[in-house]
C-alpha cells in the first residue's frame, strides 16, 4: 500500500509532468498569431512561411511513435529529460534565430523533442497512477492541459507580440523548461517497463517513421500543391509502401517496434480510430471558429483567445473532477459516445451562425457545447487506448493514440479546409459578397467536422468493448471507489 507522502509526491510528480505538456501543447497554436510578424521581420514569402508551422509538424507526427516506443526500451524517465532538453535548446534557437533557415531548423528539433515529451510523458502518468479512480483523475488533468492549451496559446502569443516580440513566444520556454527539468529529476522517480533492454528494432523505426513524415508533408501540402498533383499523390503512394514494408519487417523480427498483436486489442484500435475522427472535427472548431470570428465577425487575436475561455473552463470542471466521477459511475463508452455527440452538436450550431453572428447568441452556445463535450470525452478516450496494454508496451501505446490525434488533425483540417474552400470560391463566382462566401464555406466545414464526430460518437457507443482488461481500469458497472 502507497503512503500519503508517496501518494502527495505522485500528485506533484503530475503537475511536473503536465507542466512539460502544456509547453509543447502551447506551441503548436501560439506560433500561428505571430506569424505576421515573423514573415515581415525575417522576410519569409507566402509559401515559405508555411514551413514555420511545417517543419513542427514534420518532425512531431513523424516521431511520436519511435518516441514513445524508445522510452519504453531505455527508460521513460531518461528519455523525457531527453526531449525536454532539446525542445528547450530548440526554443532557444528559435528565439535568436535572424534568419529563416535557423528557424526552420530550430522549428523542426522543437517537433523531436516536443514528440518524445508528449509521448513518454502520458505512459509515465498510466504507470505512476495504477489505482483506478486515481488514474481517472490523473488522465483528466492532462485531458484539461492537452484541450485547454491551444486557445492559451493564441492569448499568449498575442500578448507576447503585441507587447514584446515574436522571439518571446520561443523564449519564454526556458524558464519554463529549466523548472521542468529540475523538478521533474527530484520528483518523478524511474518507472521501469518490461521492455527495457530490449534492442531497437531499427528497420520499423526507420520505415514508421519516414512514412509518417511523408503523409504529414503530403498532407500539410496537399491544398497548396493540389491533391491529385503528382506531388502529393506520389508522396501518399511513398508512405502507404513504406507502411507495407514496415508491417512486413514487423511481422518476421522477433523484437518489433510495434507488436501487431496490439492491433487486436478492439479498445486500442477502436479508440485510435475514434481519436483520428475526433481530431480531425477538433480542427475543425478550433481553426475554422477562429477564422470566421476574424475575417467574418472582425474579431482581434485577443478577443478570439477570450472567446474560446467558456469553452476551456468548461473543460476545466470536467477534466478536473467531473470527468473521473462520471467515468468511474458509467465507464468508458457512454461518456466518449454522449460527449462526441454533444461536441458534434456545437459544431452544427457553428454550420448555422450568421455573417452578422453574436457573441451570446451564436459564438457562446456553441462554445458551451462543445467544451462540455470534449471535457467529457477526452478523458476515457485516453483511458480505453491505454488500459488494455502491458505496462512495457505503455509508450508505445501513448506514442500511437498520439499519431492518432496529430495524424487525424492535420488531414481533417487539410480536408475541411478544402472543402470550405471550394464552397467558398463557388460562392464568390456566383458574386456573393466576401463575408457572405467566407461564411458558406466555414458553414460545409463545421457541418463536416459534425459529421466526423458523430461517427466517431458511434464507434465509441457501440464498438468499444464494455470493460477494459486491465486489472484496476474503470469498468462499465463499477462504483466509484471499488476495488
Amino acid at each position: 500500500m502507497t503512503t500519503d507522502h508517496d501518494a502527495g509526491k505522485r500528485w506533484l510528480a503530475l503537475i511536473v509532468l503536465c507542466l512539460g505538456v502544456l509547453m509543447i501543447v502551447l506551441d503548436t497554436t501560439i506560433v500561428n498569431v505571430a506569424l505576421p510578424s515573423i514573415r515581415e521581420d525575417l522576410k519569409f514569402s507566402e509559401t515559405s512561411l508555411v514551413w514555420v508551422v511545417n517543419a513542427y509538424m514534420l518532425t512531431f507526427g513523424g516521431c511520436l511513435l519511435l518516441g514513445g516506443r524508445l522510452g519504453d526500451l531505455y527508460g521513460h524517465k531518461r528519455l523525457f529529460l531527453v526531449g525536454l532538453t532539446l525542445f528547450t535548446l530548440a526554443s532557444l534557437g528559435c528565439g535568436l534565430a535572424q534568419s529563416q533557415g535557423v528557424l526552420v531548423a530550430a522549428r523542426a528539433v522543437q517537433g523531436l523533442g516536443g514528440a518524445v515529451v508528449t509521448a513518454v510523458a502520458l505512459s509515465l502518468i498510466m504507470m505512476l497512477f495504477t489505482d483506478a479512480t486515481e488514474r481517472a483523475k490523473a488522465m483528466g488533468v492532462y485531458g484539461f492541459v492537452c484541450a485547454g492549451g491551444g486557445s492559451i496559446g493564441v492569448l499568449l502569443g498575442g500578448l507576447l507580440t503585441s507587447t514584446l516580440s515574436w522571439h518571446w513566444i520561443f523564449l519564454v520556454n526556458l524558464p519554463i523548461g529549466a523548472l521542468v527539468f529540475a523538478l521533474f529529476v527530484k520528483l518523478v522517480p524511474a518507472v521501469h517497463s518490461s521492455s527495457e533492454g530490449h534492442k531497437l528494432d531499427a528497420g520499423g523505426a526507420v520505415t514508421v517513421t519516414a512514412s509518417l513524415m511523408l503523409a504529414v508533408y503530403a498532407i500539410v501540402n496537399g491544398n497548396e500543391a493540389g491533391w491529385r498533383s503528382a506531388q502529393t499523390l506520389g508522396l501518399l503512394g511513398a508512405s502507404v509502401a513504406l507502411l507495407g514494408l514496415f508491417l512486413a519487417i514487423e511481422a518476421r523480427v522477433r523484437s518489433p517496434l510495434v507488436p501487431l498483436a496490439l492491433f487486436r486489442l478492439r479498445n486500442v484500435a477502436t479508440s485510435n480510430v475514434i481519436g483520428v475522427l475526433w481530431a480531425a472535427a477538433m480542427f475543425a472548431w478550433f481553426f475554422i471558429s477562429a477564422l470566421y470570428m476574424q475575417l467574418v465577425l472582425g474579431y482581434g487575436p485577443m478577443q478570439v483567445g477570450l472567446a474560446f475561455l467558456p469553452a476551456n473552463l468548461i473543460m476545466a470542471a470536467f477534466s478536473l473532477g467531473l470527468s473521473a466521477k462520471i467515468v468511474m459511475r458509467f465507464g468508458l463508452r457512454g461518456p466518449i459516445g454522449v460527449g462526441l455527440l454533444l461536441a458534434a452538436a456545437g459544431l452544427l450550431l457553428f454550420a448555422f451562425a450568421p455573417v452578422d453572428g453574436r457573441f451570446a447568441l451564436h459564438v457562446l452556445p456553441s462554445m458551451a457545447l462543445i467544451g462540455v463535450g470534449a471535457g467529457m470525452a477526452l478523458n476515457p478516450v485516453l483511458l480505453a487506448a491505454m488500459n488494455d496494454v502491458e505496462p512495457g508496451d505503455a509508450g508505445l501505446a501513448s506514442g500511437l493514440v498520439n499519431t492518432s490525434f496529430m495524424m487525424g488533425g492535420a488531414l481533417g483540417l487539410a480536408v475541411l479546409a478544402s472543402l470550405s474552400a471550394a464552397r467558398t470560391g463557388a460562392l464568390a463566382a456566383a458574386g456573393a459578397p466576401n463575408a457572405v462566401a467566407l461564411t458558406g464555406g466555414y458553414h460545409v466545414a463545421f457541418a463536416a467536422g459534425a459529421v466526423f464526430g458523430i461517427v466517431a460518437a458511434l464507434l465509441g457507443l457501440f464498438v468499444l468493448r464494455a470493460a477494459p482488461r486491465a486489472t484496476g481500469a474503470p469498468a462499465e458497472a463499477q462504483p466509484a471507489g471499488a476495488a
